[in-house]
This record gives C-alpha cells, structure tokens and sequence, in this order.
C-alpha cells in the first residue's frame, strides 16, 4: 500500500481541464440554475422532443439565462464532461456462421471506477474479516461478504505467490428482460459490482454501486425448431461473449492491478470473479448443466426430493474435459457427458484464476423462495382446501401495516410479483391454521410442514446470521423434508425444492443472502434497460441505450463534483426517537364522552384515574392503587388525540445505526369520506412491554388493542398528577388487553392463542392507560377460524370485535418475528 499524488475529485477536476472555472462550481454549465435544469431534463425530464419544444417557447430560453436552446446542445455540452466510467465497446461474436453484435466495456475500467468513486473511499473494504458475538469467540457472525469464508481462503491461496494482494471480489449478473408488452423486444444486461462495497450500497440503485457492463444478444432463435439446438445456440453465444468482457480478469486476477481508492491511496489489487448473480435459466446456462438439475451439486434428478445437499460439483475433472474441446468432438462431447455438462467449448469461467463457477452460483430468494416454494405451496394449498375458503378467511383478516391485505383473495391474482408471494407467506399460516383435510383427518402434519417453510424463508432473509441462526436454519429445512408428506399426492422432485438446502453453505462463503439476491438485478432493469430503451426512437436502440446510460452517469459524476466543489456535507439520516406522534394533532378538544361513544372507550374516565394513582405512587400496593384511584376527581376535560403512532427499529444489519425501517398502528374512528360513504374505524393491535426492564421472556409482552391516542395540556397535567407532572409522558394510549402469553403454544402452527380479557361481567374489557412508549411494535392477530366455513358475518373490519380468541401472527413483521423467535428459545 502506498499513497497516491491525487484524489479522485483532484483528478476530476484536472480532467476538465479548459471548462474549469474557479469562480464557477459549475462549469460548463453557466449558473446553478443552468446546471439544475439540464440535470433535471437529463435524469427526470421528458423526451428530448418534448424538451426541445419547451425551451422553443418564446422566452422561456431567454428568462431562464440557460446556455443551450435545445436538447441537442445539451447533449453537446454533457458529452464533453470527464467521462470517469468506461465507454461502450461494439463486438461482434461468430456462431454456426452467422455473426451477432453486443456492447460492453472493459470491465478493469469499471472496476476502477467503483473503487476509485470518492463517495465510496470511506466504505470500501480491502480484507476479509472474522467476526463474533461471543467473547469465547462459539456465535461466528455473518453479514457482508469480507465476513464470509470465500474470502479468507481465497486471501491465503493468493498470499502464497503475491503477498500483500487486495482482493477485489468481481460480482456479476445477467438476466434477460422483456423491454415491451408488444412485439417481444427483448434486451440482455450484465451488470457488475464489487464485493469490497458494502451490501447496503450494492443494493441500493441510488448509490449507483452496480454498473451496466453490457447489453448482450438478446436472440431467441425462432427459425431453429430442435429445442436442443436451440438452447445450444443461446450457450455459444453467450459464452462467447462473457468469455470477451471477463477475458482482462484472466492476467489481472494472477499478477495484480495498481488502483487507487477515491481517497488517493494506491493498492495492488486483485479482481478475482467470486459471484455469479441470476435465475434458474440463467444458472443452468452459465453452469452448462441441464433443465432439471441442481446447478451446484451433482445430485441426480430424482433425488431433489429427499432433502439431501451434495458438495459443489468437482471443478478439475470438468476443467480437463473443456480441454479437449478443440481436438476430438466425439471425445469432448463423450468427456463432458462423463462429468454432467452440456458440450459447450470454452465457457467464459474456464481459465479465470482462483474462480469456482459452482461455488459461484448464489441462493435466489427472490426466484428460489417467493417466486418458487411460496407460489408451488399456494398452490398445493388451493388444491387441497379449496380456493373459496382460503380467499374467504383471506378477506376477513383484520388490517396491519406491515401486512397487505387482499380483499379480493390471494388465489385468483395475476402475475403474481415477488413481493405479492411476500405478502402472502405472511398470512397463510393463518389461512390454515384450525383447517382439517377434505376427508376431516388431522392436518397437523400438513400445517407443521409449511410453519416450517415459512420459518425458512424468514431466517433465509435475515440481514445478519449467527451460528445459531445458521442451526436454525438447518433444523428449519428439516423439518420441512421430516413434514411434507402431509400435503398428499405432491411432488417435490424439482430443483426450487432442492436449492434452498443449500443455503447454509453459501451464506458461510460469501455472507447473507442480501449480498447477492436478484431482487437488486430486477431494479437495474427499470433504470438501466426499460427506461433507456424508452428514450431511443426503436432504431438502432442499443446504440442510443448506451449512449444514453453514458449520458446519466456523467451527470451522477458532475453533480457529486459540485457538491465536493461546494463542500456540501452530505445530509445525514435523520435519527428519529423509537416513538413518534405528530406535533399537531388530528383532533382538539374531544370531550371523554366522544371518546366514549366514537373510539371505543367507555371506561377512559376510570384508567385516568389509575394512570394517575400509579404514576404518583409507584410503590404502593394493588389495593392501595385502587382506594387512591377512587380518590382521583378526573374533570370533564378535553383533549387532542392523534390517528396513528409510528414506530422505527433499527435493522438488524450491521450498519444499523442508519438503517431502520418504520410502521405504523393506526388509531382513527369511523368517518364519511368526500362522497359521504361511511368508512369503519381501525384500532390496530400491538405487543405491550408489560414489565419494566429488558425484555427477556415472553410473558413480559402482552396484545393490547389501541382505541385512542391522546395528551393532556401542561395545566390539565400539573392538574391531576401535582408534583408528579413533570413525569408524565407528552402522549398516552387508551388500550383493552388481551390474555397474557402462557408457555404453551400450538405444536404445530407455534402461534400463542389471545382472547379478550374481561373483569366481571364478560362484557366488561379489561382497559388501561399507558405511555406510548411502552408499545414495542404492531401485530396482526388471526381469527381462530377453526375448522368449518367461516363466517359470513365476519368481515376485515369487525373481525377484532366479533371473534372471540385469536393467534398471534410471528410473521407480522421483522421485529415481531424475532422476538418470538427469541422467547421461544428462553
């Protein structure tokens, strides 16, 4: 390591070079206001026609001083900014004598500029790591990819003949996407990243962590009738081409790059391809295996049932059979058979160093998971209880925030998205929870199988993984295989049920599974291929694609020029408390008989009056908390109340401190909306922190349904609670409880049954005023609809008051489900 003469923002503004302008941040562009709306038409505007035709109003040029007239000398004046990301390249590839085009860029030079970008300099990171939770150093940690082991033994292979190496992990992805509804226009991107960006830049497009490496030949063969010959033909190609953009890897992964990080400091770096992003198509066609098989392990076909996982598939045998591609076709075809791969000479991964393409291929949760096992096991569900039922229980289950509520049903959508399958893998549990076969044998196995499935898919996707986790996970996967005979006459022999087995494994070599899930590649798509295929006139649109995406990034680069140039300090991320309520409240001055009669809480009068006897003596005994409640006069006040309270828990992710992720519980009465139609009111239910102190078991946390939110003036405060005023919480809940969480749970579903507690007359809610603090977090609750059809009567919006007992739902959110995953381990 040594320290380089120039940072990147030096050296970009040196690039300028003639255009520079020290008086002027801006420069090329005249003013601010220049510079703000050529970015704006460039990122955010309408069509270059369009922009053409607004600055050729009369005076609009004029009045807004700005230094181009029209779109094509805007285009003139981005062109001519630094380019810091590499140009597009047109090649050109042979195959069965017929030549196909594609566009890409010299990968070295996007790697360069990822690594060099100034704004990623303080979060790059340039060695593997171990991490723990534990002191005894048992609880290993994993989260980013330098805390996987990929690369810590990659690290030790390549210190042997170069010590002092920096790895740079190459990360790839490709997918074909559909650019139109109509005509089948098709484009092929391949984007690229490094695993030295932490996750939570790579995921996000706004970072601009991933670059578009290249648009490949979206052919599909249509004129080739044999489906083999076909997908052949698709193989040859793409190879061919991957085989060109990654072939500077080859040198540079063996003997090292000198690259400078944005902060000026130069490194010999090593690009090394570690991750290949993409589908199950997409995996078989990099991998060369066929449809049907696991494209990691050898596993053969009518196994994938039986929830074995296999070693990754031996990579030297298969490399010596691609070795004698160019002498005997018979042998190579007879070699390659002899291992499991397609006879396809020269993939592009054969000679690129310390690279293992079947370890390469990373769990898909997004494909795998949602757009797989939850789509097959809504559909085993619909087959064996019918689709009726299930969307009839589906539109009865009382609204969450965290929970989209379907209520036209799940079973009848289409094209279905993956983050619909999310939604729905929240609530089918609940769906089936007291449901009994078609000939009303017990469905316990059947219910313990997919409980087992769901807790899967919710580990799979955690954003940090412990040892234990990892054990979790397994047992999870287990306990599936141990169950799934209770969906009858399934089949489970097809790779999406195979591949999850797998995870552990990967999530050891190369972190969690947000470090590599295609839902990122899915986004690129929008931005990076149907946006730019938009902004062409459908001639020749490749050339217009990349010159467009070109266009885009010089603008991202300039605009962080400038901020760099003004010293703008980037915006933190705002620390919000736990508990928000807004400063102004939804209503003033609502009498306790509106509250009473409107939100539901008849008794609010009395639980002031105890509010107030706890709050000013702490100490005192049940009885003694009674007799000085019944001493407490509550006048008749008024108060402001709020419609909803919202909550933020940190991620679970490393960098936490930044990362949160915000609900909602909604507390509003009924209302008429504009076209006077009544709309019923939602009180949401919540996990309570019932005792003082850290959490530690379940017991400690009760269901609570919010009826108001409410807070007291300084003067109605220094009225009720004298000297103890000042120690009051600004905003109270008015909530009816529900039973407290026994050690017993449902062997099967492990969901906790509420019911309605009452005091006396069982019409009688048990209700108390307590600080909003005390609310860890929402929760949807399932009706217990047991085993016949449910309930007409019953509707979304009054399935709270008109049910009697309930089951917690552990899949609500993140936060809920990792604290009942927690309890149930105390």
């Amino acid at each position: 390591m040594s320290a380089g003469i120039t940072d990147a923002n030096t050296a970009y503004e040196a690039s300028l070079g003639a255009s520079l302008n020290s008086e002027n941040p801006y420069a090329p562009f005249d003013s601010k206001l220049d510079w703000e709306v050529g970015k704006w038409a460039k990122l955010r505007g309408p069509s270059e026609t369009s922009f053409t035709e607004l600055l050729g109003i009369n005076g609009i040029k004029e009045g807004l001083n700005l230094s181009y007239q029209n779109a094509r000398r805007l285009d003139a004046l981005v062109d001519g900014l630094p380019s810091t990301r590499p140009s597009f390249i047109r090649g050109q590839v042979e195959v069965n004598k017929k030549k196909f085009d594609f566009y890409f860029r010299d990968i070295l030079k996007c790697i360069k500029a990822l690594y060099s970008d100034p704004e990623f300099a303080p979060h790059l990171v340039f060695v593997p790591e171990r991490h723990y939770a534990d002191e005894e150093h048992k609880q290993r940690l994993y989260h980013d990819m330098h805390t996987g082991d990929w690369w810590w033994s990659t690290q030790i292979e390549l210190e042997k003949k170069n010590p002092g190496a920096t790895i740079i992990p190459v990360i790839i992805s490709s997918d074909k996407t559909q650019l139109t509804l109509f005509r089948n226009k098709s484009a092929y991107p391949v984007y690229i990243t490094i695993g030295n960006l932490p996750k939570a830049i790579r995921r996000k497009s706004s970072r601009h962590g991933q670059i578009l490496l290249g648009y490949l030949p979206a052919e599909h063969f249509d004129h080739i009738t044999n489906k083999a010959e076909r997908r052949r033909a698709v193989s040859l190609i793409f190879h061919a081409c991957m085989d060109i953009i990654l072939k500077p890897l080859r040198d540079a992964g063996i003997n090292g790059i000198l690259l400078a990080s944005g902060d000026g400091v130069v490194r010999r770096c090593h690009p090394i391809f570690s991750n290949y992003i993409a589908d199950y198509p997409e995996q078989v066609l990099v991998t060369l295996t066929s449809h049907g098989e696991c494209p990691t392990c050898p596993i053969p076909t009518d196994e994938l049932h039986l929830g074995k996982v296999l070693p990754p598939r031996e990579l030297q045998p298969i490399l010596d059979a691609l070795r004698i591609a160019d002498k005997n076709l018979t042998h190579f075809i007879e070699a390659c058979k002899g291992v499991g791969i397609k006879a396809i000479p020269h993939p592009f991964w054969e000679k690129l160093p310390y690279a293992n393409i079947y370890r390469s291929i990373t769990p898909d949760i997004l494909h795998q998971l949602y757009q797989g096992l939850v789509k097959h096991l809504l559909e085993w569900l619909m087959d064996i209880f019918g689709a009726a039922e299930l969307d009839a229980r589906c539109q009865r289950l009382p609204e969450n925030h965290n929970v989209r509520l379907f209520r036209k049903g799940i079973t009848n959508l289409q094209r279905v998205s993956g983050a619909e399958h999310a939604h729905i893998s929240q609530i089918l549990l609940g769906l089936i929870a007291d449901l009994k076969l078609p000939d009303r044998q017990s469905s316990a196995q059947l219910i313990k199988a997919v409980r087992a499935l769901l807790d899967f898919l919710f580990l799979a996707r955690l954003p940090q993984h412990t040892t234990d986790t990892l054990a979790d996970l397994d047992n999870a996967w287990r306990t599936w295989h141990e169950n799934k005979q209770g969906f009858p006459q399934t089949s489970f022999n097809f790779p999406k049920a195979h591949n999850p087995g797998h995870y552990t494994y990967y999530i050891q070599l190369f972190g969690t599974t947000d470090n590599y899930n295609t839902e990122n590649t899915e986004r690129l798509h929008i931005d990076l291929a149907k946006d730019a295929y938009r902004s062409t006139n459908h001639r020749d649109e490749f050339i217009q694609m990349t010159r467009w995406v070109e266009r885009r990034e010089k603008i991202w680069r300039h605009d962080q020029y400038i901020r760099y140039r003004l010293r703008t300090p980037v915006t933190p991320t705002p620390q919000h408390p736990r508990i928000r309520v807004a400063k102004t409240p939804n209503v003033r001055a609502v009498s306790f008989d509106d509250i009473a009669d409107k939100y539901g809480a008849p008794d609010i009068v009395n639980a002031l009056a105890s509010f107030v006897a706890r709050t000013c003596f702490p100490n005192a005994t049940r009885n003694q908390l009674r007799d000085a409640a019944n001493q407490v006069h509550v006048p008749r006040y008024k108060v402001s109340t709020f419609y909803n309270i919202k909550i933020s828990h940190p991620s679970a992710d490393e960098d936490s401190s930044t990362s949160t992720t915000t609900e909602i519980v909604h507390v509003r009465p009924a209302f008429s909306d504009t076209r006077a139609r009544a709309v019923a009111g939602r009180f949401d239910t919540v996990l309570v922190k019932a005792a003082s102190g850290v959490c530690d078991t379940v017991s400690e946390l009760r269901v609570a349904q919010v009826r108001v939110v409410f807070s007291l003036s300084d003067i109605q405060r220094q009225t009720l609670f004298g000297e103890s005023h000042a120690n009051v919480p600004s905003h109270l809940a008015y909530v009816e409880w529900f039973s407290k969480f026994t050690a017993a749970r449902n062997p099967y579903h492990d969901m906790y049954k509420v019911k309605r507690s009452n005091e006396g007359d069982a019409a009688y809610r048990l209700a108390e005023i307590i600080p909003v603090e005390k609310i860890k977090c929402s929760i949807q609750l399932f009706p217990q609809f047991g085993p016949d059809p449910v309930s007409v009567e019953w509707t979304s919006d009054n399935v709270l008051e008109e049910c009697e007992s309930f089951y917690t739902n552990p899949f609500t959110s993140d936060c809920t489900y990792s604290l009942f995953r927690r309890y149930s381990k105390s």
